[in-house]
Order: C-alpha cells, then structure tokens, then sequence
C-alpha cells in the first residue's frame, strides 16, 4: 500500500484533483464526507455541539446547519478551536477504520495508491502519515470566486476560512507534488495525470524495495 495525501485551500480543487485519481483507479477516502458523518443527528458530536453553542445550530430537521455554525466559528478563534476539539478526534477514529477497511478489501499483487483527500492535511500535522503529499494550489481571488459563484457562500464567509487555513508556503513545504489549478479543467486533468504516473512509479518502487 502506498498512502498519497491530496491537500489544499478551500476552492484550490483539490477535491477534483483526487476524483481524477479515483478514475484511475485509487482508492479515495474523503475527510470533508467522514467530518459531515461524524455530526450527523444521533452522532455523539452533534449533541456536544449543541451544548456547546446551542440549538440554534440545528435545522428543523435535527441537522446539523452547517452555514450558521461555519459562520460562528470562522469568526472566533475560541469558538473554531472547541469545534476542532469536539470532532477532529471522532473524524481521525472514523478515517482510521475507513483505511484499515481499505487495506484489508485489497487482493492482488499490485500496489495500490490509497489516497485520502484532506483539507486540513498540514493544519493538523497529518503529513507525517502519508508517503507522498499532493498540494492543489489556485490564487486567492480564484479560488474566492469559486466559493461564491460554486458554493453561494458570502464573500466575507469565504475570505475568513481562507484566513485561518495554512499558508501555499505552509503546504508547499510537506509537498512532494504541486499541482496549479489555476487553468481550466482539461489543464488540471493533465496534470493529475502526470502526478498519478509518478505516484505509481513510486508506488511500484517502494513495493520492490
């Protein structure tokens, strides 16, 4: 098994990045799907969350309103800090059993990439796991635009997680692979594909060694 992190800012694309992976067939592990499984209703996490900041959180539904707490905690250093307390610990728990899942389900010779697409890679010291680290760069104001006019998300919303996520010199710093996503989407494609020939070799490499 060889473990390939795919990093980078809200709206860098790094999530498409790691769907073009998949289509070559790695297996991709989201921690944005297992964060939101984690605060389901029911989940221990959400009840820790309303207590934390109330129910005002909360849909009509009993779910979790996703907007209203980002808009809280993007805001307040304190507030952020007690939301990370309360899930990172459960999404970390979850994702390791997703991975022990995915080692265990492969059968064959091959080496298989399992990479694992991850905001908060570098943010949370999570590089130290992965043999390779791949970071999905776009400028600032692109990837703004794409969180308002993709997302709907305010602009001041936007700007403010762009502030408290890790610089590209942070990310560039664990990277073994830098991906410019400033282009289109056939441009990102390309060189994904160029990352995912490279990983493979590395892969292949580590297996023989």
């Amino acid at each position: 098994m060889y473990f390939v992190g795919v990093t980078g800012g809200i709206g860098s694309g790094k999530s498409t990045a790691a769907q073009r992976l998949a289509a070559h067939g790695c297996a991709v592990l989201d921690i944005d799907g297992v964060a939101r499984e984690v605060v389901e209703p029911g989940e221990p996490a959400l009840e820790e969350l309303v207590a934390r900041f109330g129910r005002d959180i909360l849909l009509p539904d009993g779910a979790l309103d996703r907007p209203r707490l980002a808009a809280i905690v993007f805001q307040d250093d304190d507030a952020r800090r007690d939301l990370d307390r309360i899930t990172h610990p459960r999404v970390a728990a979850r994702v390791a059993e997703r991975v022990q899942a995915l080692v265990q389900d492969h059968s064959g010779p091959d080496p298989q990439l399992i990479v694992i697409d991850h905001p908060l890679l570098v943010e949370t010291g999570q590089e130290v796991w992965f043999q390779a680290v791949v970071v999905v760069e776009a400028d600032i104001e692109s990837r703004v635009r794409r969180l308002v006019e993709g997302r709907g998300m305010p602009e001041e919303d936007a700007r403010a997680r762009l502030k408290v996520q890790s610089s590209d010199e942070e990310r560039r710093a664990v990277a073994t692979h830098i991906i410019d996503n400033n282009g289109d989407l056939a441009s990102l494609h390309a060189q994904v594909d160029e990352v995912y020939a490279d990983l493979l070799a590395r892969a292949e490499a580590a297996a023989a060694g």
